[in-house]
């Protein structure tokens, strides 16, 4: 049986371990949740969906996407302990996000707050932002902030 958004929301808010620790079991139960195959599952060799995908930093040096869907989302985790600053996580991505493919959505998580951030050529950037009380209240939780730049 899938899990539910009740049981998801209560098993990432009692979670307190390191993001090293629990960042791929977040997003596979997000998946599970979402009826979706996970990066593993969906593509083994890591070519096009992956955990850990090795990259450029535009700075110079290599780092790791934490997730990347080709095409769809870089992912993000940021998190020593809930509520790190999601500023430095964005910041992380859009390092990576021309060797990534420059992916139209963006999306940073600290396993409570969740940022998905727009990426899409020719538009303003959107963030759309909720945490894990906003998935128990099923509402739609889209937020335009032109006025908080994030660089």
């Amino acid at each position: 049986m899938p899990l539910t958004v009740a049981e998801f929301v209560h098993r990432w808010k009692i979670n307190s371990q390191t993001e090293r620790a629990t960042a791929q079991s977040q997003f596979r139960d997000l998946c599970e949740l979402l009826g979706e195959k996970n990066p593993t599952e969906s593509d083994p060799t890591g070519e096009r969906y992956a955990f850990e995908k090795r990259v450029s930093k535009t700075r110079g040096g290599t780092g790791f996407a934490d997730v990347w869907l080709r095409g769809h989302f870089a992912w993000e985790y940021k998190a020593k302990g809930k509520h790190k600053d999601l500023k430095k996580a964005y910041e992380q991505l859009n390092d990576y996000r021309e060797d990534l493919g420059n992916p139209p959505l963006l999306v940073v998580c600290d396993f409570e707050r969740f940022e998905v951030h727009t990426n899409f050529t020719d538009t303003k950037k959107r963030v759309y932002a909720f945490n894990l009380d906003d998935l128990n209240r099923n509402q739609v939780t889209a937020t335009d902030r032109k006025s908080t730049r994030l660089n």
